[in-house]
């Protein structure tokens, strides 16, 4: 019987490695799976890289796992936010590497990664800094510029409501970085708000299907009534 519904955190996270690559979904703290980075931060994993839309605000979630010393790398398109403290710190004092991607390249990347396409052209950044040291190539009278595709050896994700075969729903804005994170990683992990029995999700309404996500942990929190 097919059961990705796990019991504890500890089970969430087990077998990370140091020096993961973690896709995290969420657009600022929107539908970001801060239970998990909690998790995570717990676990203990070093070394990593965080592909994600923003580089954490305050001293919580991944702000706090960078402050740990936990993350040698970020990639994002927003570094800076309206409390960018921690990110700065370190950066500035050389502790964290950064490589900035613009939004829609970042999630296309990792869509590609799901979708088995190693790589693609974009006209986004041709003439930036972002540009220099990749393949450019002139189509149809246009230049565009060479980006691959970004895997993850795990991919933290937060949805609204999940059923032990791992099929997903998302609400409203929290969809964004979400569905893309789970096909792209070789680990995906997702806490849910609810969970739902087999065939209370209406197919119609699945938005990732349950063959992209390993794990799934219940994390209630907000209104109970559903949508």
């Amino acid at each position: 019987m097919i059961n990705k519904i796990v019991q504890s955190m500890a089970d969430a996270m087990a077998g990370i490695k140091d020096g993961s690559v973690v896709l995290l979904g969420g657009f600022g703290s929107v539908g970001q799976p801060n239970a998990l980075i909690d998790g995570l931060i717990e676990h203990g994993a070093k070394d990593l890289t965080v592909a994600c839309n923003n580089a954490g605000a305050g001293h919580v979630g991944l702000a706090r796992l960078m402050e740990l010393g936990r993350v040698s790398k970020i990639i994002c398109s927003f570094p800076r936010s309206s409390d960018p403290v921690v990110f700065e710190t370190l950066y500035r004092a050389g502790k964290i590497e950064l490589e900035i991607v613009p939004q829609g390249t970042l999630a296309e990347r990792m869509r590609a990664a799901g979708a088995g396409v190693p790589a693609f052209f974009t006209a986004t950044g041709v003439g930036t800094k972002m540009a220099v040291g990749k393949e450019h190539r002139e189509i149809d009278g246009r230049t565009y510029i060479l980006e691959q595709a970004l895997h993850g050896d795990i991919g933290l994700v937060e949805a609204w409501e999940a059923d032990r075969w791992g099929n997903l729903t998302f609400k409203q804005a929290g969809r964004n970085f979400n569905p893309i994170c789970a096909m792209a990683s070789a680990l995906t992990i997702v806490q849910s708000q609810h969970i739902r029995e087999l065939g209370q999700i209406d197919p119609d309404h699945v938005v990732t299907p349950g063959i992209f996500v390993d794990r799934v942990l219940h994390v209630p929190y907000g209104d109970p009534s559903g949508f």
